[in-house]
């Protein structure tokens, strides 16, 4: 399941969050440009347990050095892949942890369930000279987090179908979960001493991120947080918009919607996702909304309603809200 956006807004921009992504594409870039010194990047800056198991091996670095990789093992990355897929979940769920804990809490929580998950991943394979490497322990405990923050919320994802591709939208919980099942399932049928993914570190990191958020919550906001909270504050509507559509009698082929936007979006016009749910899929389409739209004003959505036994289908009207 390939997660495509989740339903809940952040009231605030992610800076951190953004700042992070950034970092991880930066440190991509540099050990691209190592060229055939990449490999010794990745056992110096990497977890290699047996570094630290083995005393012989161990003696050769010092307690900074051996500290060293628990944090720079978290931004580098084994391939375009591996970078895109977890900056892509980190930029879905990364959002709303720091939406919540406010912007210095949530880098402290983002770098204690990466350490937290390294040292899981060092515990559950210490014989293996393998480097580790990946923000997944990090971005497994922000997952967690969001579990616990929003488990109802609802996840469009694009679920493969034999060879079809289809979109549904997917409570939080069930999303989560399945990914933790699958992590739990391949830690156990995975050999420790085999390379590959560090199913132990996200499992680590899941379980770490659940705690750090319940005892950094509590934490009150410093002065200075907050007067960074109110310049990052959200001035616009949300770019994606589920739909939530009725119709005014059974017989009728219309249906009807809401579409909110803030007054500048209403004087200049916006461009809008929704999300219109046909049968037991989400159709997510681009909406064009025209300058100079006022208050209760409807646009109209060519063959977007319901459909009927012969095959004619209705509109959809989408009513303007303008709010703050």
């Amino acid at each position: 399941m390939i997660p495509i956006r989740d339903a809940v807004r952040s009231e605030h921009i992610p800076v951190v969050n953004f700042m992070v992504i950034g970092l991880n594409i930066l440190a991509f870039f540099w050990q691209m440009a190592q060229g055939s010194h990449i490999r010794e990047i990745f056992f110096y800056y990497g977890i290699v347990p047996i570094r630290y198991s083995n005393p012989a091996i161990a003696s050769h670095f010092t307690t900074a050095e051996q500290a060293l990789p628990f944090l720079t093992s978290m931004f580098l990355h084994g391939g375009i892949l591996h970078i895109l897929g977890n900056m892509w979940f980190l930029y879905i769920f990364g959002d709303n942890i720091e939406d919540r804990l406010g912007h210095f809490r949530y880098l402290l929580f983002y770098l204690l369930s990466g350490i937290a998950a390294g040292l899981i991943h060092l515990m559950t394979n210490l014989s293996s000279k393998i480097p580790t490497i990946g923000a997944s322990g990090a971005i497994a405990g922000v997952m967690g987090a969001y579990l616990l923050l929003h488990p109802r919320a609802k996840i469009l994802t694009l679920i493969p179908i034999f060879i079809f591709f289809q979109f549904f939208e997917v409570p939080a919980f069930l999303f989560l979960g399945y990914w933790l099942l699958i992590q739990i399932l391949s830690a156990g049928f995975s050999s420790s001493d085999a390379g590959g993914i560090a199913w132990w570190a996200h499992i680590g990191g899941f379980v770490a991120g659940i705690l750090f958020f319940k005892i950094l919550d509590f934490i009150p906001r410093t002065g200075l947080s907050r007067g960074i909270r109110h310049y990052t504050e959200r001035r616009s509507t949300p770019r994606f918009q589920p739909i939530l559509q009725r119709s005014i009698t059974e017989d009728n082929l219309d249906l009807h919607g809401v579409i909110s936007l803030n007054a500048r979006e209403a004087r200049f016009g916006a461009r809008k996702m929704i999300s219109v749910p046909q049968g037991f899929r989400k159709r997510s389409i681009f909406v064009s909304v025209p300058p100079g739209v006022e208050e209760g004003q409807k646009l109209r959505l060519k063959s977007l309603g319901k459909r009927d036994i012969n095959g004619n289908r209705g509109d959809l009207f989408l009513e303007v809200k303008i709010i703050g």
